[in-house]
């Protein structure tokens, strides 16, 4: 089996960090993980790349909540890419679609261009797509580097013989990148069914931090988000009995 690139799905410059130190190859730097990720800022992205060399690709998504934008939304996609280019992303993750689930080309291709020739990575947005043929060929055309995928599944165990089929249809055109729900117990099993050879994943552990004991009934989030007093951060050790795993 070839070395399997191991990206971490990390949600701050701590976060990152820890996944680096863990042996992660690759990070995917996002905001509001709890959202399902949004664009960081690009502070954080600036004292990741001070303080790690791991590369680090940079999410753009204006919001939660779907993957068709507004103009103005779309705009701030793009201002956001090149500060976060600017910053020191080796590339950009992004995903637009059209009202009904289509690939939105002029806009992914705006996106690629925005990249200039670094690493343009389309999201799980494609596993809301009506047909996940359709929308590979269509992000083919566009010059997209990679795609992220569960297979249109709740996880990528689940869907791992789709990505398989992903895998024989792209022929090497577009790079398939498996995630959701990868762990030390089914990667193994995912990479020998659907022939990857980079993996995506994320595995945090909580800490405390006292500074609202004070006043502990307050909340700041959403009422059903998590304790005021909690937050998290990539457990590195996961990643490090990961990278001893996996050649």
């Amino acid at each position: 089996m070839p070395k399997i690139l191991i990206e971490a799905c990390c949600g701050s410059a701590d976060d990152a960090l820890e996944a680096a130190r863990g042996g992660a190859d690759r990070v995917e730097l996002n905001s509001a993980l709890y959202l399902g990720g949004l664009t960081p800022s690009a502070g954080s992205l600036r004292v990741l790349r001070e303080s790690s060399g791991v590369p680090v690709m940079a999410m753009l998504r204006p919001r939660e909540g779907g993957f068709c934008y507004t103009e103005a939304a779309f705009r701030t996609m793009l201002a956001d890419g090149e500060l976060l280019l600017r910053a020191g992303a080796d590339g950009l993750v992004f995903g637009c679609l059209t009202p009904d689930g289509e690939i939105d080309e002029p806009r992914v291709r705006a996106l690629v261009a925005l990249c200039g020739g670094r690493p343009a990575v389309f999201h799980r947005a494609i596993d809301v797509t009506p047909d996940w043929r359709r929308a590979l060929e269509a992000l083919i055309r566009c010059g997209v580097t990679r795609v992220l995928t569960s297979g249109q599944a709740k996880s990528a165990m689940l869907g791992a013989q789709t990505i398989a089929q992903m895998v024989r249809f792209a022929q090497g055109a577009i790079e398939i990148l498996p995630g959701a729900g990868v762990t030390l117990d089914n990667v193994l099993e995912l990479l020998a069914i659907t022939g990857c050879t980079q993996v995506h994943l994320s595995h945090r552990r909580e800490l405390c931090d006292s500074s609202t004991h004070a006043n502990p009934d307050l909340r700041f989030g959403h009422p059903q988000g998590p304790p005021e007093d909690v937050y998290k951060v990539t457990d590195a050790s996961y990643f490090a009995r990961m990278r001893a795993l996996l050649p």
